[in-house]
């Protein structure tokens, strides 16, 4: 098999993992994690949202936790950015690396951000426009990319149409959502199919989730592929709070022990991982969802 010799994962625990978590994280703590995940070798960490408070409580404290954190040189620190206002605390903040977000449904959009897929592409190009000027990297989301909760399934056309939106924007790179974690590995391979006609694999990253357990064997389509970036979350934390039923993104952990035992590199050490997880977990009395987490925590021999 041809695989890719080396993938970037992104880690995204500390926003999407933790933004639908009940229980309150303190900022302190928010930042004592991230500077863990630092460690570990992980090139690129969305750090939290530049959203409002009402909307997403536990990310009310985002632009100090962003402020906060020890920064590397060699890690790309990001943030989700919402709307306008957002993009203006984002530059306060110096942020370098920003997200935003739209769907390939309309009724998880209207659901999600109260707008329609066009609305919220409206939204975004201005946030473009002006990261552009900054020389700001942007991430563009779109979610719901192999099913809804809503309509169901979606088709690689009805993501097209909203990617080639997006790259008319000029983004940097767009990271394509299972959201409800319902993709299978055809459908996987039949929207990466469709998006080889469309934008360079090096602006694609997959995002997982395990809802259905297919989030390992679509990662696995998708380096058969060619892909080789990947949304994942340390400890499997998050959900959706617009998709009820929707577990956690891929756990970072399981990720990675599937990378390394193909012979892929990803330069991150997985035991500093594990450890990174087992201790916001803790901190937030979850369990951990990693088989991988579980399985060294529970064998110090392995």
């Amino acid at each position: 098999m041809n695989y890719p010799q080396q993938v970037t994962i992104i880690e995204v625990g500390p926003r999407d993992g933790l933004q639908n978590e009940s229980v309150f994280v303190p900022t302190e703590k928010k930042v004592e994690f991230i500077n863990l995940l630092s460690c570990t070798g992980l090139k690129n960490i969305e750090v939290t949202s530049f959203v409002s408070p009402k909307a997403i409580p536990q990310l009310a404290d985002g632009v100090e936790v962003y402020q906060k954190i020890k920064k590397e040189d060699a890690i790309h620190y990001s943030a989700l950015v919402p709307n306008e206002q957002g993009m203006q605390r984002a530059l306060e903040a110096q942020v370098k690396h920003i997200a935003v977000f739209t769907a390939a449904s309309n009724t998880f959009n209207q659901r999600n951000i109260n707008c329609t897929i066009a609305e919220s592409l409206e939204r975004i190009a201005p946030i473009v426009v002006k990261a552009k000027e900054k020389n700001i990297y942007v991430r563009a989301y779109i979610s719901c990319v192999l099913g809804c909760p809503y309509e169901g399934t979606i088709t690689p056309k009805q993501v097209i149409e909203v990617t080639k939106q997006l790259l008319r924007m000029k983004v940097d790179e767009i990271s394509f959502g299972d959201t409800i974690g319902v993709g299978t590995p055809k459908q996987t391979f039949e929207l990466i199919k469709a998006l080889d006609n469309c934008l360079p694999f090096s602006q694609v990253a997959m995002h997982f989730h395990d809802t259905y357990g297919q989030a390992l064997a679509n990662i696995y389509t998708s380096l058969q592929c060619g892909i080789a970036r990947f949304d994942s979350s340390v400890a499997g934390l998050g959900g959706c709070p617009y998709a009820q039923g929707a577990t956690g993104n891929v756990a970072t952990e399981d990720v990675l022990y599937m990378m390394h035992g193909l012979g892929i590199e990803t330069g991150v050490d997985i035991y500093k991982v594990v450890a990174a997880g087992e201790k916001i977990c803790t901190l937030i009395g979850r369990k951990n969802q990693s088989k991988v987490a579980n399985a060294l925590l529970g064998n110090p021999c392995s």
